[in-house]
């Protein structure tokens, strides 16, 4: 059974690949607008099924993931320009910016969707206007909510941080993506070696 991102995010392939599995990268045709009231792990689920029910395949199981970031009860957007990057970071220096990761698998033989939903938190430590700048120039994280990197150097501008699966911070939560493709019936490499010792 063929397996598809339903992203062409550098960030989710690369994740993706660790896993050992051929997969094909589409990118879903999705309305991402913001829709008011929503909340943020309500727009996450909501858009990783949309791109996960977006991509018109046969025989396949689909990907679709989403992060929403937020501070407090905002929702925070990729920042575009290192000018609203160094301001987003400023936002949020000293405070705690809750990431809600959600991905949905859709088997379509069966016609089947099942999702997870992951929350990481992270402390920002206090950060001066010269540091959140400096970080800017360094590490360019206008294509990232929250503009870090957590990955790269955006950890050095955390006090703390919390949550179940470390790879959701970085837009997809391997450990509920292996359960689910279990559950799809998927052999994951590492669960094949095992099984042969």
């Amino acid at each position: 059974m063929n397996i598809v991102l339903a992203s062409t995010s550098p960030y989710r392939q690369e994740l993706l690949a660790r896993l050992g599995i051929p997969f094909t990268s589409i990118a879903p045709e999705v309305d991402e607008a913001l829709i008011p009231g929503e909340s943020a792990q309500d727009r996450a689920r909501r858009l990783a099924l949309s791109k996960a029910l977006a991509i018109p395949a046969d025989n396949a199981l689909i990907i679709g993931a989403d992060q929403v970031a937020c501070l407090d009860d905002r929702i925070l957007r990729k920042p575009g320009t290192r000018a609203k990057a160094v301001e987003q970071l400023l936002n949020c220096s000293g405070q705690t910016v809750r990431f809600w990761t959600a991905v949905a698998l859709r088997c379509v033989e069966t016609d089947t969707l099942k999702q997870r939903l992951v929350l990481s938190e992270v402390d920002m430590r206090e950060l001066s206007p010269q540091e959140a700048a400096h970080y800017v120039a360094m590490d360019n994280p206008i294509d990232c909510a929250g503009s870090f990197k957590w990955e790269s150097l955006g950890i050095s501008l955390f006090q703390g941080m919390r949550s179940d699966d470390p790879t959701a911070l970085q837009g997809l939560p391997l450990l509920a993506v292996c359960e689910l493709l279990r559950e799809a019936g998927v052999s994951l490499p590492l669960a094949s070696q095992l099984s042969q010792r």
